[in-house]
C-alpha cells in the first residue's frame, strides 16, 4: 500500500505563520514535552552534546540545558521564524543553546556528533520514519539515546469523522505505535520502549478548534488535500456532524493519542540492520594491523 505523502512546504508555511503567537495555543505540546522530559530521569551519565529536533520556541532546549548545565544543546526547527523565536528564548548575551534552521530528516551534522537526540512531536510531520531514524542514529554516538514523541492515528478522530463525507483528507495520516517501534528497530536502534497517552481537549466550537490547530502551526499537509477552499456547504456539513460529539457541558472534544519512545544507538561491535544486511562497527584501534618489517 502506498505511503501517504506530506507537503514539506505546507508544513514549513504553517509553522512559520504560527511562530509569533503559538505560545497561546501550545497547552498540549507543553504537557507532552514535560512528560517526555520526565523519561530522561533515569539517564545516569550526563550527555555532553544534545540535539533538540523540531524545537519550536526552544522551551525543551532550555529545560535540557537547565538539567545538564555543562551540555552543549542545539535546537533545530524546519521553519526559520520558529528558529528565530527559539533564539530569543535562548537569551541574547550568553545563550543557553545554539539554534539552527534545518530539516530533521536531512541533518547537517557529522556522525557521532551527539549523545542525546530529543524530539517532541516532530514525527507526525515526517512520513518515512525508518529513514528519519537512520539519520538520527547516524548523528548519535554509540550507546547514545533518542527520546521522542508522536501522535497516533486516533488523534482528531472526531474531526476526521466530521469531514468523512469529503473524499479528500482533512487530517494528516499518522503512524501506529507498532510502526514507530518497527522503524526504530529497522534503523538499528536497540531496546526501544514505547508508551501511549490519550488526552481530550475541549473547544467552544469547530472554528475554535481549527483556530487552535492553526495557532500551534498545525496544517493539513497531505498532498492529496483539497487545494481550494472547502466551500461553505462542506464546512457547514462538517460543523453539523461535529455537533454529535458535543458534551453535556456544551463543549466539543478533540482526542489526542500521544506516543512516547526512547531507544539506544548500538554500541561498537553490535550489529546494525541496514539495507537488508547486518553491519558491525568497531573502533579502528580494535582492528589488528600487520606491519611489514
Amino acid at each position: 500500500m502506498a505511503v501517504p505523502q506530506l507537503d514539506a512546504r505546507q508544513i514549513r508555511r504553517g509553522f512559520s505563520r504560527a511562530a509569533a503567537g503559538c505560545a497561546r495555543h501550545e497547552a498540549l505540546q507543553r504537557e507532552v514535552e514535560a512528560r517526555l522530559l520526565d523519561l530522561l530521569e533515569y539517564v545516569k551519565t550526563p550527555p555532553q552534546r544534545i540535539l533538540d529536533l523540531g524545537a519550536g520556541r526552544g522551551t525543551a532546549a532550555r529545560a535540557l540545558r537547565k538539567r545538564w548545565p555543562r551540555a552543549q544543546v542545539v535546537a533545530v526547527d524546519l521553519a526559520l521564524p520558529m528558529a528565530r523565536e527559539a533564539r530569543r528564548t535562548a537569551g541574547r548575551w550568553r545563550p543557553d543553546f545554539a539554534t539552527l534552521c534545518a530539516d530533521a530528516a536531512a541533518l547537517p551534522f557529522a556522525a557521532g556528533s551527539f549523545d542525546l537526540v530529543f524530539s517532541n512531536l516532530c514525527l507526525p510531520w515526517i512520513t518515512d520514519l525508518e529513514s528519519l531514524f537512520a539519520q538520527w542514529r547516524g548523528v548519535l554516538n554509540p550507546g547514545g539515546l533518542v527520546a521522542c514523541s508522536s501522535l497516533g492515528p486516533e488523534t482528531l478522530g472526531e474531526l476526521r469523522e466530521a469531514f468523512a463525507a469529503d473524499p479528500l483528507p482533512h487530517v494528516n495520516a499518522l503512524s501506529h505505535i507498532q510502526q514507530v517501534g518497527d522503524a526504530l528497530m529497522a534503523a538499528g536502534f536497540r531496546n526501544p520502549v514505547l508508551d501511549t497517552d490519550r488526552f481530550t481537549l475541549t473547544h467552544a466550537s469547530l472554528d475554535a478548534l481549527i483556530a487552535d490547530l492553526r495557532g500551534a502551526g498545525g496544517v493539513n499537509a497531505m498532498r492529496e488535500r483539497r487545494r481550494s477552499l472547502s466551500g461553505r456547504g462542506r464546512f457547514e456539513a462538517a460543523r453539523a456532524a461535529y455537533e454529535a460529539f458535543r458534551t453535556p457541558e456544551g463543549l466539543l472534544p478533540s482526542t489526542w493519542e500521544v506516543l512516547y519512545a526512547h531507544a539506544f544507538a548500538p554500541e561498537h561491535g553490535q550489529p546494525v540492520r541496514q539495507a537488508g544486511h547486518d553491519l558491525v562497527s568497531v573502533p579502528l584501534s580494535k582492528i589488528p594491523i600487520r606491519r611489514k618489517n
